[in-house]
């Protein structure tokens, strides 16, 4: 009887404490498709709190960003242009394991939208 006991409680404690959120911290590839256009990225991310900064740089130049995290969910945006004209692009996703992140990118300027996939560098 003590061993069921002590192994309930066991099994509790572990449902008991949710599992650390992910760090974003680290160099990541990003890979984007915007209205069928492939680009490749790699970025690097600071995360401190809930509060994410770094860089990202394509064949378009280094960007800095800035952005949020809340659990498994982040966002992050930077500024550029196209032709002149200036844009914002904006990542939203999450974490769908340790070591990849999914989501929606849109640049609002343009009304194009897409998705993208970040694997966390080794």
């Amino acid at each position: 009887m003590k061993i069921l006991i002590l192994s309930s409680l066991a099994i509790a404690a572990t449902f008991a404490y949710p599992a650390d959120p992910p760090s974003f911290n680290g160099k990541w590839q990003v890979h984007t498709s915007i209205s069928g256009n492939e680009s490749d990225q790699d970025c690097t991310f600071t995360q401190k709190d809930d509060v994410l900064s770094g860089n990202c740089t394509s064949d378009r130049g280094t960007f800095q960003i800035s952005g949020t995290v809340n659990g498994s969910k982040v966002t992050w945006s930077y500024k550029s242009e196209y032709n002149g004209t200036p844009l914002t692009v904006k990542y939203e996703g999450a974490v769908d394991s340790t070591s990849k992140i999914k989501g929606n990118v849109n640049v609002p300027e343009f009304g194009a939208a897409g998705d993208f996939t970040a694997t966390q560098a080794k």
